[in-house]
């Protein structure tokens, strides 16, 4: 089985400041860290470093920021595909780290935004029945529907983790296998019963210092958090759903409980260090976790 991630690629600039400001506020932040980022880059490397075999398709410009990415990139284990779009900055993250843990992301999505369907369905050229598609929201509409459709015509395994949320995503869950959400996000989508009754065969919550849970029509699957002390929160979403796909695609079986756990105990190290792509656990910490029970 192989993993193919069509989605965006961008530097995160990360900000610590005290609180978040408040509309016209002016506050001093302190400059944490500038690392690899993007949802889809987030969650294709750390994929690739479990050890499943990973394609990335990303869009940049063709501009000293998209040369970075690329450059970071290529130190990575993933087969990365990065499609150079004229006229089209390329994006970047401002994160707010605040001093109680929890962050907010600013994020460009000009090269995100302007891959094309035909993009999307040229990505999967080399995949295959079986094969996993993971998407996040911020490509355009036509470009997810089309990846999401030409995914099905190959027979593979479809997951989305929605965010950022764009409206055009009630339409899609008949094509999704699998969502991943935050509780904010469930909670606009109206819950997971709501997905499941659309079409969604599972839907895993990420519900913070309590854990997560895998719902299925007939099954509920709750899994605590791993302990930890919070450093940097960013990312650790993308880690956790990347590390529960591919630990189950490791050892060829369904989503369960043990890949929650994986991914929680790889979460766990993430929030637990500064940065992004930097904060994931490398290949060996990887392999180490996905040996536990």
């Amino acid at each position: 089985m192989k993993a193919f991630v069509i989605g965006n690629a961008a530097i995160d600039e990360t900000v610590s400041v005290e609180d978040f400001p408040r509309p016209g506020a002016s506050i001093f932040g302190r400059a944490l860290s500038q690392d690899l980022g993007g949802k889809g880059v987030n969650q294709a490397v750390a994929i690739a470093r479990t050890g499943l075999a990973c394609h990335l398709v990303a869009a940049v410009g063709q501009d000293p920021r998209g040369r970075e990415i690329a450059a970071r990139l290529a130190a990575e284990p993933v087969m990365a595909q990065l499609i150079a779009l004229p006229g089209v900055a390329t994006d970047n993250s401002i994160i707010l780290m605040a001093g109680h843990g929890e962050n907010a992301v600013i994020t460009t999505r000009a090269a995100a935004g302007a891959m094309t369907p035909d993009h999307a369905s040229v990505a999967l050229d080399k995949a295959a029945s079986g094969d996993l598609l993971v998407l996040q929201g911020n490509l355009g509409a036509a470009t997810t529907a089309a990846a999401l459709q030409a995914a099905r015509a190959r027979g593979m395994r479809t997951v989305l983790n929605p965010s950022p949320l764009q409206a055009y995503v009630a339409d899609l869950w008949p094509l999704i296998d699998c969502a991943f959400l935050n509780e904010d996000e469930a909670a606009i989508l109206g819950g997971d019963a709501r997905l499941l009754s659309h079409g969604v065969a599972e839907v895993v919550l990420t519900i913070g210092a309590r854990g997560a849970a895998l719902v299925r029509p007939d099954a509920r699957i709750e899994v605590p958090a791993t302990p930890c002390t919070v450093v940097d929160t960013t990312g650790a979403g993308d880690c956790f759903m990347a590390v529960a796909l591919a630990s189950a695609a490791l050892r060829g079986v369904a989503l369960d409980a043990r890949a929650l756990r994986h991914a929680a105990v790889a979460a766990a190290w993430t929030v637990g260090q500064a940065g992004t792509v930097s904060a994931f656990p490398d290949a060996d910490r990887m392999r180490a976790i996905l040996a536990k029970g």
